[in-house]
């Protein structure tokens, strides 16, 4: 009755199964994993976005493919202001960067077609891929003093059913970014073999050290199809709008928008009141960027002091997004052990096999938890780590 292509294993993780075990018994989780900034306790200047949502155009139907032209321009405005100038008519709407994802896929590949992707990072590609019916290929980021793309894997992973590689810049849960470098040569190697570049850059501006990274919808060289949406960028995920900015050579890029604008005629996913706030929605990243940077920063500054008071753990080089790996003894499995950090301290964290790390000894946690929680956790989670 059913697809192959949603033949997913629906039982819950025996973390998950764990978690469900504390909160049936009435036991608090103090959650070190926090995504959803929403919940993290940060100001937002509520009156303000939710004025924003109340606009009598709202009630007129102009079923725009891309998107309404005022919201791409405040997306064009966006980038003019922080990243260079994009004209707003290689941007594409979309309610979420999934959704986006999906479009490019669905652009790029037929069934069975291959797309290259970082390892370790986001696990949500396997499904976005297998409702596409595309087959993901991994390529791995390699540690040392810092992530590096490992290009010489890079070229042994293509084949003739490849069509684009992702980037993730920066990296979840790494938190790399992608160099100047590193982007020359995967330009090089996309142009080699006619591929396309898909870069996700919803924690573009999340940058530790404050220095602004450019962004791939600036390239030129090759098709590219850069992700990013409000999620992360203003901290608004309710607020359903993305987008995909297409950029490169002239001929590719007018053949893609067209052939984008019918996928996105097919669906018309865009409402109306989140199309005519963007502006208004995406000034909020003046103040909650810095809240969350402030909040990142904080609790970086916490995790590395009590680092510093013991010798089992450390945690690896970062430079940008919400994210921090802990590098822990290998004494069992990451999913093990998180399993024991609950069950023990009732303390969430996530094991590195989530995000695809090829061997134990990861743990990830979140750097947006309100800071006394992060504090008391942490000390907890390395106090019995040190044991």
């Amino acid at each position: 009755m059913f697809s192959h292509r949603t033949d997913w294993k629906l039982t819950p993780n025996r973390l998950t199964e764990a978690q469900r075990e504390l909160l049936a018994a009435g036991r608090d989780v103090l959650d070190l994993t926090i995504s959803n900034p929403t919940r993290a306790e940060l100001h937002y200047e509520a009156e303000t976005i939710l004025q924003a949502l109340v606009n009598p155009g709202a009630m007129d139907y102009d079923p725009q493919p891309k998107g309404l032209l005022s919201a791409r321009e405040a997306v064009a405005g966006y980038y003019r202001k922080q990243h260079g100038e994009i004209d707003p008519e290689s941007i594409a709407l979309t309610t979420s960067t999934s959704e986006g994802y999906s479009y490019v896929f669905r652009l790029l590949c037929n069934a069975g077609d291959e797309i290259l992707v970082p390892k370790p990072s986001y696990p949500l590609f396997e499904f976005l891929a297998d409702l596409q019916d595309v087959k993901l290929v991994p390529y791995p980021l390699l540690y040392d003093h810092g992530w590096q793309i490992d290009f010489p894997s890079l070229y042994k992973a293509v084949s003739h059913r490849t069509r684009a590689a992702v980037v993730v810049h920066p990296n979840n849960p790494t938190g790399s970014f992608v160099s100047d470098e590193e982007r020359s040569a995967l330009n090089n190697f996309c142009r080699e073999y006619n591929l396309a570049v898909i870069a996700d850059e919803v924690f573009l501006d999340y940058a530790l050290d404050g220095v602004a990274r450019s962004t791939f919808a600036a390239d030129q060289n090759v098709l590219t199809f850069t992700l990013s949406g409000l999620s992360k960028i203003s901290g608004l995920p309710q607020m359903k709008l993305a987008w995909i900015a297409t950029s490169g050579p002239e001929d590719a890029v007018a053949a893609a928008l067209a052939r984008l604008e019918v996928i996105a005629d097919t669906y018309l996913s865009m409402n109306a009141p989140i199309q005519l706030a963007a502006p208004v929605l995406l000034e909020q990243r003046h103040s909650i960027q810095a809240l969350l940077l402030d909040r990142v920063r904080a609790n970086l500054s916490e995790l590395d002091r009590g680092l510093a008071r013991q010798k089992t753990c450390s945690r690896l080089e970062l430079e940008g997004g919400w994210y921090a790996v802990l590098r822990v003894p290998v004494t069992q499995s990451d999913e093990e052990l998180a399993i024991e950090i609950l069950r023990k301290l009732s303390v969430l964290v996530h094991p590195g096999h989530f995000y695809d790390f090829s061997s134990d000894g990861y743990l990830i946690i979140s750097l947006i938890v309100p800071p006394q929680d992060f504090r008391h956790g942490m000390a907890q989670v390395l106090e019995l780590l040190n044991q």
